[in-house]
C-alpha cells in the first residue's frame, strides 16, 4: 500500500513498517472522531544520522554540541563566504541528499521551519525561491512559538488544527513512494500532523529555518520506537 493511499480504515502504512489497528474499545479513541489509533514500528534502517551543511549556514546561526544544534542570534558570525551558504533567510542544510526510505526527529525551541528541499534552492536574496517551502522545490512543516502547527509548500501555507505542547516533531520521508509526513512527538507517541503527497524527481535535503532570535533546532538520536496515534485528513499535494 503507498503512504499516499488510504486503506479500509483510513491508516497509512509505510513499507517496511508493521501497523496493528488499536481496539476500538481502546478509552483513548473518544480523544477525537477523526482520530485513529496505530501501533507503529519504524525499520531501524529507515533512522537517519543526518550532518549539517556548514557552509550553507545563514551568518546569525550558531552551531554547537557537536554540530548538532542550530541557534539563530542577533550577531554575524565570521563565517567564510560561499556560493552555498543562504544570505537572507535564516536557513541551513544537511550534508546527504535523501532517495530512500528516511526518518528524523528534531527538538525545537521559539519558532522554526522544519522540512526538505531540491540542493537547487536559491540562497541569494529575500524572494521566495530561496524560502524553506514558498516554492515548488521544498516543502516544510513551520513550528510556531504559541505551540500551533502549519505546513506550507509552493507558498501555500495551512495551519493545523491541532495544536501540542510538545517541542519535539518527526520527519518521515518515503522518496520511492512520494509522501513525506510529519508528526508530534509526545513521550512516545507519534501524532500524524500532515503528509504531502508528490513525485520526487531529484535528492531531497533536510532544511531548517529559523524565526526569531534565540530559536534553536537540535537533531535527537532515535534510540526507540512509538506509539503512532494517526490524523486521517491531513494530505496535500
Amino acid at each position: 500500500m503507498r503512504p499516499c493511499e488510504d486503506n479500509q480504515k483510513g491508516c497509512e502504512v509505510y513499507p517496511e513498517m508493521n501497523a496493528e489497528p488499536v481496539n476500538s474499545t481502546d478509552s483513548r479513541q473518544n480523544r477525537s472522531d477523526n482520530l485513529l489509533l496505530c501501533c507503529v514500528l519504524f525499520s531501524p534502517s529507515d533512522s537517519c544520522e543526518l550532518k549539517l551543511d556548514t557552509n550553507t549556514a545563514h551568518r546569525n546561526l550558531v552551531l554547537s554540541e557537536d554540530n548538532r544544534k542550530v541557534t539563530e542570534v542577533r550577531e554575524e558570525q565570521p563565517y567564510p563566504d560561499h556560493p552555498e551558504r543562504f544570505d537572507h533567510w535564516k536557513q541551513i542544510l544537511c550534508n546527504d541528499g535523501l532517495t530512500g526510505r528516511c526518518y528524523w526527529e528534531v527538538e525545537w525551541k521559539a519558532g522554526v521551519s522544519v522540512g526538505v528541499t531540491y540542493r537547487g534552492i536559491s540562497r541569494r536574496g529575500d524572494s521566495d525561491d530561496s524560502a524553506l517551502g514558498w516554492n515548488k522545490n521544498s516543502w516544510s512543516l513551520i513550528c510556531h512559538g504559541s505551540g500551533v502547527f502549519s505546513v506550507c509548500h509552493k507558498k501555500i501555507e495551512t495551519y493545523i488544527p491541532f495544536p501540542s505542547s510538545s517541542n519535539r516533531v518527526a520527519v518521515y520521508l518515503d522518496w520511492p513512494a512520494g509522501s513525506l509526513s510529519f508528526y508530534s512527538v509526545s513521550s512516545d507517541t507519534l501524532i500524524h500532523l500532515h503528509t504531502f503527497c508528490n513525485t520526487f524527481t531529484q535528492p531531497l535535503y533536510p532544511d531548517f529555518g529559523f524565526r526569531s532570535h534565540d530559536s534553536s533546532v537540535s537533531l535527537c538520536q532515535i534510540t526507540h520506537t512509538h506509539t503512532h496515534t494517526q490524523s486521517n485528513k491531513t494530505s496535500s499535494k
